[in-house]
């Protein structure tokens, strides 16, 4: 079981809900889900799961694979529901697939999400993580699964790095959230 880092200060909800994702891992498998208005199980959905008949829960997925597939299921969905907080935020794109190619410039490297603009392909290779993508993807936008636990954060970094943006600027301020898994969160004000 790996260890899940938590630092954040405005919410015990958020711990606990973070706590409960560490203890259920990878049971999401064995969940029902409702997609177009009829149930369908988890395997039958990844199954045929792919870029034209769910376009915006693949890019999702895309995304989440790229971006936290090293990491634990909190971190994954975390991450899953900044894209979605950008895409209810009038400063972003208004869709997952968007939000995800946001500030794409053939030739250039300015995306929100560096995975995108890093010229190798885009096709996941490890099949057990990107099958953990896929399920954190179809669960929070099909059925809102953990919507919230990033605490309305519209950006993150790993935790390694030290990002010019997650600094105020002249007319904008900044919010540390906290940490999750490998992700520091930030939520613009």
């Amino acid at each position: 079981m790996k260890k899940v880092l938590v630092d954040l200060s405005s919410s015990f909800l958020t711990l606990i809900v973070v706590m409960g994702l560490v203890f259920m891992g990878s049971m999401a498998s064995s969940q029902t889900v409702i997609a177009d208005d009829s149930d369908v199980s988890y395997e039958a959905a990844i199954r045929g799961f792919n870029g034209e008949k769910f376009p915006q829960v693949y890019c999702m997925a895309l995304n989440v694979y790229y971006e936290a597939r090293g990491s634990n299921m909190a971190d994954m969905y975390a991450v899953a529901d900044v894209v979605l907080n950008r895409v209810d935020d009038a400063r972003f794109p208004d869709t997952i697939c968007d939000v995800v190619h946001d500030g794409y410039r053939k030739g250039r490297r300015d995306c929100q999400f560096s995975w995108y603009c890093d010229g190798k392909s885009d096709n996941p290779r490890d099949e057990e993580a990107w099958a953990k993508a896929q399920s954190v993807a179809w669960l929070i936008v099909q059925s809102g699964k953990y919507r919230g636990i990033s605490e309305g954060a519209t950006n993150y970094h790993a935790h390694y790095v030290n990002p010019r943006w997650n600094r105020s600027k002249r007319g904008y301020s900044i919010t540390r959230l906290g940490r999750i898994g490998d992700h520091i969160f930030y939520r613009w004000n």
